[in-house]
């Protein structure tokens, strides 16, 4: 059934009048009385009753006209929503994010896409570990990714959106805590609270390669998913951890955090995302993204 047959049929409906229908339509009369006469054979009933002086619907047109401005509608409906997403104005994002490195930044980027396209869908996959997200994103699993700084998959763009520094996070009565720095190798025999082995956290690598330089491998005695979980171990007594200072943030009773001696160990937090996805919704997102989470200053 064409679609100018339904639009036909509307026009003369609301009108009651060929001649009017014809010029809201833009077009003469003889093919539209054509079209409804088409759409009345296909259907095989008569929808108006019309003669020299006036048109009429017939009770079969009474039934058909709402549905058929239901259809119509959403057919509007439907192309709006095709045009706005082909403008990168509607439709959905997968993030992937873990940490409390994503605690300011991703409800700044969710509050200013939400503010500047209503109508994208930010579709928040968490406890996706930087090194996860990463892969994720090389995939095709994720739209977009909160990672660290690091060696970068073929076919993925970075771009930073942060800076952190490692430090030490222990139980307030222990020793150590007395002290204003800590050295990275007075916790080679500490007790290590940690994320896990196999959840592709960055931290818990850049912790690793830090106690190797250090001279020892950490002794992981408990595994949790969430910094949040990890400083609730370590204010318990568990162990130690390395954590980074956006969980300065997090504060318990019987958890204290030291700076560590020597040159400062930083990481940097970025978004990632496959150079060829042709997404003109996630570039819309990467667009608000660049005022929502601009790449500081770095240190040198």
């Amino acid at each position: 059934m064409e679609l100018r047959r339904l639009v036909a049929f509307v026009a003369v409906a609301e009108e009651l009048h060929f001649g009017r229908a014809a010029k809201r339509l833009q077009m003469a009369q003889p093919p539209l009385s054509q079209q409804i006469r088409q759409l009345e054979k296909e259907l095989g009933v008569q929808l108006f009753e019309r003669n020299t002086r006036s048109v009429r619907l017939t009770s079969a047109g009474q039934s058909y006209l709402e549905p058929v401005r239901t259809v119509l509608k959403d057919l509007d409906l439907a192309t709006r929503a095709a045009r706005a997403a082909g403008l990168g104005q509607y439709g959905r994002v997968t993030v992937g994010f873990a940490g409390a490195s994503s605690h300011e930044s991703l409800p700044r980027l969710t509050r200013a896409v939400r503010a500047v396209h209503p109508g994208i869908e930010l579709v928040l996959k968490g406890q996706t570990y930087a090194n996860a997200a990463l892969a994720g994103v090389a995939e095709g699993s994720l739209d977009l990714g909160f990672v660290r700084l690091s060696a970068t998959p073929p076919g993925v763009t970075l771009r930073v959106i942060g800076e952190e520094e490692m430090i030490c996070a222990l139980p307030s009565y222990h020793p150590l805590a007395q002290r204003d720095r800590i050295p990275i190798a007075a916790l080679g025999e500490e007790p290590f609270v940690s994320f896990p082995a196999n959840a592709g956290s960055s931290l818990r690598d850049a912790t690793f390669q830090a106690c190797g330089t250090a001279g020892f491998a950490p002794r992981v005695v408990q595994e949790a998913p969430d910094s949040h979980t990890i400083l609730a171990l370590v204010a318990a007594g568990v162990g130690v951890t390395l954590t980074l200072t956006s969980c300065l943030h997090v504060q318990q009773t019987g958890l204290v955090y030291r700076p560590l001696a020597g040159p400062p160990i930083r990481l940097q937090a970025a978004l990632a995302w496959r150079t060829d996805n042709p997404s003109a919704v996630l570039h819309s997102v990467l667009a608000v993204a660049e005022e929502a989470l601009p790449t500081p200053t770095l240190s040198t």
